[in-house]
C-alpha cells in the first residue's frame, strides 16, 4: 500500500510509521555517539548501560525486578525478536495458537520453524477474544501462543483479567506465551498496560518484545529488546549470537544517554491527541468507527455505507480515487478473512491528517 500510495501520490495512512521529526536531543546523541568513536561491535547482549536503563525504567512502570544481566537482550527491531523467540523453542510439527486479525511476521515465523500457525480470529467488531476457541485448540502439540497487546492492527487491549484468563487455560501445561507488547507505551483514556511479565504465573514461561522504533517514534532504527527470565533468556542468546550477534553501537548510545533524562511511558497523551484529533476529522466522512481504539498508532473503520467492495479491492480504490492510501485488514488473516474493515495510522501530523481528511470528505456515500 506504501508503493500504490507512492505510485499515485496518496497520503499515506497505511503503514504504521510518523511523518514528524524525532525529539531533537535523540538525534544530538546518534551524532554524538557516532562521532565520539562508538563505531565498533556492542556486546552481543545489548550496551550495559542502555540494558540497566531499561530495567531501571522498566521496574518503575510495572514494578517487576529484572536483572539487566541475564533477563534483557538488545535486538535489532521487534519483528526480529519475535522470530528469534519462536525459533528458540519450536521443534517440526510444534503448533503455535495466532489470534487474528495478526501482525503480518508472526505465521511465516512460524512456517520458517517447521510449525503449524493454528489461527483464531478475535471476535469482529471489538476484537475481543474468543476463549472457548483457544481452549479446544490448545493440545499436546501446542508449543507457544503469540498475545499482541496493544493490538496491530486493531489497537484492542488485552485486560489484566484476560491474562489471568490465558494463565488458568495453559497453567498444566508447558505452553510458552510470545507476547509481542511493542505499543506498550501507548494506551488511551486512562488505560493502562499490564505485562505478561508481571504475571507470576506466566513471568517465567515468557518471552516479552518491545520496540524503542514505536516508544521513540524512530521506526527506522530498528532497535528493541527482549525479556526473559533466565533460562528463557539462554535459549534465545543461543541463537541471536548467530542470527545477528550485535546491534547498532551508536544507536544504542544515543538511546541510553536519552533515557538517562527521559522515560519511555510518557507517550500516551501525545499519541491520544493526535488520536483524537483524527476521530474527530473522520467523523465528517462516511466511515465508521465501532470502537474508539484503546491502544497503539492505528484505528479500524468500516466503509460500509460507501461500498460493499472486498476489503483490498477498497484500499486500492481509495488509494487511486482519493488519494489516501489505507490498510485492509484481510491480509492480517491466514485464510483472507474480510471483515469490510481497513486500518488507518493517526500517527501522522495534525496537517497530514487535515490534508487526508478533505479528500475523504469528497466521498459520497454508497459510492
Amino acid at each position: 500500500m506504501s508503493a500504490l500510495a507512492n505510485e499515485h501520490k496518496a497520503i499515506n495512512l497505511s503503514q504504521g510509521f510518523p511523518d514528524y521529526p524525532l525529539h531533537p536531543a535523540l538525534s544530538d546523541y546518534l551524532f554524538d555517539a557516532s562521532r565520539a568513536g562508538f563505531n565498533q561491535y556492542a556486546p552481543m547482549i545489548g550496551l550495559a548501560n542502555l540494558r540497566e536503563q531499561i530495567a531501571k525504567q522498566y521496574s518503575n512502570q510495572y514494578h517487576v525486578a529484572l536483572n539487566p544481566d541475564t533477563q534483557i537482550t538488545i535486538t535489532p527491531g521487534a519483528t526480529y525478536g519475535i522470530f528469534t523467540a519462536l525459533a528458540s523453542i519450536l521443534s517440526t510439527g510444534d503448533e503455535v495458537i495466532v489470534l487474528e486479525p495478526a501482525y503480518d511476521s508472526y505465521v511465516p515465523n512460524i512456517e520458517m520453524c517447521n510449525a503449524i500457525p493454528i489461527c483464531i480470529a478475535l471476535k469482529a467488531p471489538y476484537f475481543s477474544v474468543d476463549w472457548e476457541a483457544i481452549r479446544k485448540a490448545i493440545n499436546s502439540k501446542t508449543k507457544a501462543i503469540i498475545v499482541n497487546t496493544p493490538h496491530n492492527p486493531t489497537g484492542a487491549v488485552w485486560s489484566k483479567e484476560d491474562w489471568n484468563t490465558l494463565y488458568e487455560l495453559i497453567k498444566d501445561s508447558s505452553i510458552y506465551v510470545i507476547a509481542d507488547e511493542v505499543y506498550d507505551t501507548l494506551l488511551f483514556d486512562g488505560q493502562q498496560h499490564f505485562a505478561a511479565y508481571q504475571h507470576e504465573g506466566l513471568r517465567d514461561r515468557s518471552f516479552c518484545i518491545y520496540s524503542f522504533g514505536k516508544s521513540l517514534h524512530a521506526t527506522g532504527w530498528k532497535t528493541g529488546f527482549v525479556l526473559a527470565n533466565d533460562a528463557n533468556m539462554n535459549l534465545f542468546r543461543r541463537l541471536h549470537q548467530y542470527l545477528s550477534f550485535s546491534v547498532s553501537t551508536p544507536t544504542q548510545v544515543a538511546i541510553a544517554r536519552f533515557l538517562e533524562t527521559h522515560t519511555l511511558y510518557t507517550q500516551a497523551a501525545f499519541m491520544q491527541e493526535k488520536r483524537d484529533f483524527f476521530l474527530e476529522a473522520l467523523s465528517k466522512t462516511p466511515f465508521k468507527i465501532h470502537q474508539k481504539s484503546p491502544g497503539s498508532y492505528f484505528q479500524v473503520a468500516s466503509y460500509e455505507a460507501i461500498s460493499d467492495m472486498p476489503d483490498t479491492e477498497f484500499a486500492k480504490w481509495l488509494t487511486i480515487n482519493y488519494g489516501v492510501a489505507t490498510i485492509p485488514l484481510s491480509p492480517f488473516y491466514k485464510n483472507k478473512k474480510d471483515e469490510r474493515l481497513i486500518r488507518f495510522c493517526f500517527a501522522k501530523e495534525e496537517q497530514t491528517i487535515r490534508n487526508a481528511m478533505q479528500r475523504l470528505l469528497q466521498i459520497p456515500s454508497n459510492a
